[in-house]
């Protein structure tokens, strides 16, 4: 006989706390979240579209807004400078991850502009307005660097930033991948066919978006969000900020909205009380029974090694979890658990099903 693993659920009272960027934040209240796909994608670009309600100057206005929102968390005198990897361990200072705020020119051993979606790509050229000069897609980057990157498309790879594919394309490094591709996600949806990924990023359309590359997708849920996009995103949404643009880049406040738009690898999903389920997760893989159950008891099965086990009312609320549960002969118990409706929500690695469960 199977021996099994019992838990007592302690349940939670109260809303469940929003996560950074969740549709807590005011900015998305109104939003449809059971659109999809392409639907999605269009609400997604009016929204970042019409709050989009100050143009920042090429100069000084971007300069400013990147000494404001690239700062490095770790020292706020210096700011991160993309593709970089060090700073100080050797003599090359091309390769530096940060940088004194204020060292700022065209000159080398300082930082610049870089236009992470190439300005001469953009059909037409982006230019030093509007596309050109949206602080969402300039990032702070070392002189040299920026022109060892030009205009050459991004491109597979791995370890730090480098020339790719016969030094004819151009891989961010391990550490930048996700921020290029959430901002190169951002200007599609913000600019249309003049900043398409198709023009900037070497890879296979999506099946569902010809203008999408799979690359992107891939990258995007590699490299999950780091503290200082969350910083770039908060600053850049409030204009109280002097050189804020209203808007928000929704990919950095969920990954996983990609994956809901395009599809393809599943990216973190950092809104789990609004998107309980996907279906890149086997579902015959996970039994929970007896549903419905008339004891407030289920038992969980599974082969698949399970790292949290989470419940949600009909409301989105989570009740319960449980972070790295041990299995028994590959079942576990849940009991005490009151009458009502749930969806349970099992996750493994970035993926994850959902089951409906009635508890009478």
């Amino acid at each position: 006989m199977n021996k099994i693993f019992t838990v007592l659920a302690t349940f939670a009272i109260g809303i469940l706390s929003a996560q950074n960027g969740a549709p807590a934040n005011p900015y998305y209240n109104g939003f449809n979240w059971t659109l999809t796909g392409m639907s999605l994608k269009d609400a997604l670009a009016t929204k970042i579209t019409t709050t989009h309600t100050n143009e920042l100057t090429y100069t000084p206005g971007v300069w400013n807004a990147i000494k404001a929102v690239d700062l490095d968390p770790t020292n706020t005198a210096n700011v991160l400078l993309v593709y970089g990897w060090e700073s100080g361990s050797d003599a090359d200072v091309t390769n530096d991850r940060t940088r004194d705020k204020n060292a700022n020119s065209g000159t080398n051993g300082d930082w610049n502009r870089e236009h992470i979606y190439a300005q001469s790509l953009g059909t037409p050229d982006l230019g030093q307005i509007g596309p050109g000069a949206d602080a969402h897609m300039l990032r702070a980057c070392d002189v040299q660097r920026n022109a060892s990157r030009g205009n050459r498309l991004y491109a597979t790879g791995s370890g730090t930033a480098s020339y790719t594919i016969g030094a004819n394309n151009w891989y961010p490094g391990d550490e930048w991948k996700g921020d290029i591709a959430r901002i190169l996600m951002y200007m599609y949806l913000r600019y249309g066919s003049q900043c398409l990924p198709t023009a900037v990023v070497v890879g296979s359309p999506v099946a569902s978006d010809s203008n999408m590359i799979d690359l992107l997708l891939q990258w995007n849920a590699d490299d999950p969000v780091t503290q200082n996009e969350d910083n770039r995103n908060t600053y850049m949404n409030n204009t109280s900020n002097t050189y804020a643009q209203g808007n928000r880049n929704p990919f950095i406040d969920n990954p996983y909205l990609a994956t809901r738009i395009w599809g393809g690898p599943v990216a973190q999903n950092r809104w789990p009380n609004i998107f309980l389920a996907n279906d890149h997760f086997d579902t015959t893989d996970v039994g929970i029974f007896p549903n419905p159950s008339n004891n407030h008891a289920v038992y969980v099965q599974t082969n698949t090694s399970i790292d949290r086990i989470a419940v949600y009312n009909l409301n989105g609320q989570e009740v319960m979890h449980f972070e790295h549960p041990s299995f028994a002969n590959e079942q576990l118990q849940i009991e005490n658990i009151p009458s009502g409706f749930y969806f349970f929500k099992l996750e493994s690695g970035l993926e994850s099903v959902t089951q409906k469960v009635i508890i009478n």
